[in-house]
């Protein structure tokens, strides 16, 4: 038995499972809103991005410019001509928000706020976010920058997922620069030790926003709320969601990428057998104490000839609970089969023969 879900004093609000991206709960989760310093989520991502790609070091260093320095809004307190390392910046965009750190960041990738800008929205577009488009690393106002809560969660999703390495640094409670010790606005942080990120934000056409990640159990969630009145409040609300989730629902993980679920037989090639699994991790959400009754159904293509090459879909998993299907993945090959020699190839036509004959 799963609950109605809590209503918020909140515009937009999404709670999202981390692993499965099953959205629990939703409301105006698509409606384009201005995202305030959750923008810089996005911004984070793409230095993460762009330190895992090798293109640019923790360590290098930035030089502030005077447009970075003179930017309003929330600070990290740079100095202009002084030059920053890279992490030491990130650590500014995501426990005090700097709209500063931001700009320099961005300039220091992109040349320009501008270009950057333009890295953001394809970065949005490969993530597939619908309701998305940005301006400026930073979330300060403009027209056409904006955002939903549910293209939020996803941002979210691929921080926690894509770069695990740099995630720890959305938990830190406090950064210390120039003498200047700020603490992350996040109050869950304090408040609820499953928590360990992400980012706040806040303007007044935005209201005060969050994006919290939380993990209990094995399970991950996600929460955004958009659009509150206060500080306490959007930190309130994120916690009623946050706590409706784990108490109704849980994750499992069914299957691992690579796990052998089915043999079939494959006609003409070299081997008789071929492997076939889920090229992902298969994580499902479902209401807490129902995992026991998930059953899974494999629906395999009737003849397999060789060649077949690794990853080529072969069928398809299905995870059905009370008759209804919740998921569906395609089944792959887990390996390679060329064709047999010419001999195995008549052999194995003419039992395909009998075998139909017989069928």
């Amino acid at each position: 038995m799963v609950p109605s879900a809590p209503e918020l004093a909140a515009s937009a609000w999404v709670l999202m499972d981390a692993d499965s991206g099953k959205i629990l709960v939703e409301h105006n989760a698509d409606k384009e809103l201005p995202p305030a310093s959750l923008t810089k989520m996005m911004t984070a991502y793409i230095v993460e991005r762009e330190i895992d790609a090798g293109n640019i070091s923790g360590d290098d260093e930035a030089t502030i410019s005077e447009n970075a320095w003179r930017t309003g809004g929330s600070r990290m307190f740079l100095n202009p001509g002084s030059k920053v390392s890279i992490d030491n910046l990130l650590r500014g965009v995501v426990i005090q928000s700097g709209n500063d750190a931001s700009v320099a960041l961005a300039e220091h990738i992109a040349g320009s706020e501008d270009a950057f800008a333009d890295l953001m929205n394809q970065q949005a577009a490969r993530m597939k976010l619908e309701h998305t488009h940005f301006m400026n690393p930073t979330g300060l106002p403009h027209e056409e920058h904006y955002s939903s809560a549910h293209d939020l969660a996803v941002i979210a999703q691929h921080i926690i997922k894509d770069y695990p390495d740099h995630y720890e640094v959305y938990s830190e409670k406090y950064f210390t620069w120039n003498d200047i010790r700020q603490p992350n606005r996040n109050r869950l942080l304090w408040r609820d030790p499953n928590v360990d990120g992400l980012k706040t934000g806040h303007t007044e056409a935005a209201g005060y926003c969050l994006v919290a990640s939380a993990k209990k159990d094995g399970t991950r969630l996600v929460a955004v709320v958009m659009g509150t009145d206060s500080d306490e409040a959007r930190a309130q609300e994120t916690q009623k969601l946050l706590s409706y989730g784990f108490r109704f629902f849980e994750t499992q993980r069914l299957y691992e990428s690579g796990a052998v679920l089915n043999t079939p037989r494959i006609w003409g090639g070299e081997k008789d057998e071929l492997r076939l699994g889920v090229a992902d991790d298969v994580y499902l959400t479902v209401p807490r104490g129902r995992s026991d009754e998930l059953s899974a159904q494999l629906d395999i293509r009737e003849t397999i000839e060789a060649p077949v090459s690794a990853g080529d879909r072969l069928g398809t998993l299905k995870i059905v609970l009370d008759g209804e299907v919740l998921d569906e993945r395609p089944l792959v090959a887990l390996e390679s089969i060329d064709e047999g020699g010419f001999f195995k190839r008549i052999w194995d036509s003419v039992l395909q023969f009998v075998n139909g004959f017989f069928d």
